[in-house]
């Protein structure tokens, strides 16, 4: 059974950075795309950044020159390094992965991520 988990979410200051990772498990063959969503309360999910399997990335416009994705296709993990972190980067965050060849998605349980003073 696959299994996606997140951890390094926490509080931080505006003007901060924390880095996200996610592992996935489960007998996986191959992992087409992953990526992270992020909901802040009241709002919908919203895609931050996806990177496929060769590195080609994809940003939100409202994190570009800010976060950075980066995945280790050997250990089945990506990252999210966000810096200059901003109050409306609060949210909780997702990670997602999409299975290849069978492009089955996946759904982590989510990291809090807030940032204030």
């Amino acid at each position: 059974q696959v299994q996606v988990m997140e951890s390094g979410g926490g509080l931080v200051q505006p003007g901060g950075s924390l880095r996200l990772a996610c592992a996935a498990s489960g007998g996986i063959f191959s992992i087409y795309t992953m990526g992270w969503y992020r909901q802040a309360p009241g709002k919908r999910r919203e895609l931050v950044a996806t990177i496929l399997t060769g590195g080609s990335a994809n940003y939100a416009d409202s994190v570009k020159g800010r976060f950075a994705i980066s995945r280790d296709n050997a250990k089945n993990t990506v990252y999210l390094q966000m810096n200059s972190l901003k109050p409306e980067d609060t949210a909780v965050y997702y990670c997602n992965i999409v299975l290849s060849p069978s492009r089955m998605g996946y759904w982590g349980q989510g990291t809090q991520v807030t940032v204030s003073s």
